[in-house]
């Protein structure tokens, strides 16, 4: 019997899962919440027609849902949520899961006392690439002296992106990713101090108050220390993403394309042939089928976790003190 799945969002992150939905076997595309019905509708045609609607309140009155993929901008967490909580609908998140760290946890706390079972994902898609799995094996936190990751690229074109208040700052809202692999291959956070500036403000986009470079120091609860920068200063096209560990048994040097392995008498360079999108949707939907989550890498409440490292670097930064979580 195929899943029945529905969307909540009708941008670039929403036509990826729903290309890949669509290419799963046993599975179909019930309905699409858009800004309004016919941004649904005009997006559902690509997929067997399925219907749009402007809540998911409405899809899921009318539908009968298995999971729903959430695909929105930061500002727009919430509502969404609570409601398939409430109706114990299991979601696919996209990250991030907010521009603040007190929504989240809300709706994590909402979650443990309406529907404690329930299964959910959020969209960490590095964490099931091949080469952050061989990472995974090859480093032990406690033998990780430092880490020093990246986020260097050009200004989002999307407006709500360019807005504080709506996307929670680069930080929050794209490096995250980085944060999150920090989290899952060297332990948990423990303390974060941060500086943030605003170098061109207004240069190039309009009404753009975040700021567009930043460098973070995090203290890790191994005694690692971990420094992560970011800036969206740079021109369309142009950009550099990674995370380093340096450790007593050597360099791993990742990016979203490869791992090089530096040893004492060996050098290893591993490209990245996974579409981690696809693993992720695969270990979702059986979760689904099964109700075992174990394929599940990163969950709601995971994620909230790297949600308040990312929140407390922009409360360090505008407090010019460091946060201990």
């Amino acid at each position: 019997m195929a899943l029945k799945i529905g969307i909540v969002g009708t941008g670039w992150f929403a036509g990826k899962h729903a290309d890949i939905l669509a290419a799963a076997e046993d599975v179909e595309i019930v309905g699409i919440v858009g800004s309004s019905k016919n941004k649904g509708d005009v997006f559902g045609i690509r997929y067997g027609d399925a219907p749009g609607y402007e809540s998911v309140t409405q899809m899921a009155d009318a539908q009968e849902l298995d999971a729903v993929y959430i695909c929105v901008p930061p500002m727009a967490h919430g509502e969404i949520e609570r409601e398939l909580i409430g109706r114990g609908i299991p979601f696919l998140v996209e990250k991030p899961l907010g521009t603040d760290a007190e929504v989240p946890q809300d709706i994590l706390g909402f979650m443990r006392l309406k529907s404690p079972e329930l299964i959910t994902s959020v969209g960490y898609h590095f964490r099931y690439q091949n080469n952050v799995q061989r990472l995974r094996e090859a480093l032990h936190p406690g033998r990780i002296g430092i880490a020093t990751g990246m986020w260097m690229g050009d200004m989002p074109q999307a407006e709500w992106w360019r807005r504080q208040e709506k996307s929670g700052g680069q930080f929050i809202e794209q490096t995250t990713h980085i944060v999150d692999l920090l989290r899952y291959l060297a332990g948990e956070v423990e303390e974060v101090g941060a500086t943030y500036a605003s170098r061109f403000p207004e240069e190039e986009w309009e009404r753009t108050n975040v700021h567009d470079i930043g460098t973070v120091t995090l203290k890790m609860k191994s005694g690692a220390v971990a420094n992560i920068s970011n800036t969206c200063v740079l021109p369309p096209g142009v950009g550099k993403v990674g995370l380093s560990f340096y450790a007593r048994e050597g360099l791993w040097e990742w990016t979203p394309g490869h791992l090089k392995e530096t040893l004492v008498h060996a050098e290893n360079v591993y490209a990245e042939e996974s579409d981690p999108y696809v693993r992720q949707t695969s270990a979702f939907l059986h979760a689904l089928r099964t109700g075992d989550r174990s394929r599940i890498l990163s969950d709601y409440a995971d994620a909230c976790k790297t949600q308040a490292v990312t929140f407390a670097a922009l409360q360090s930064a505008l407090s010019g003190r460091s946060v201990r979580l």
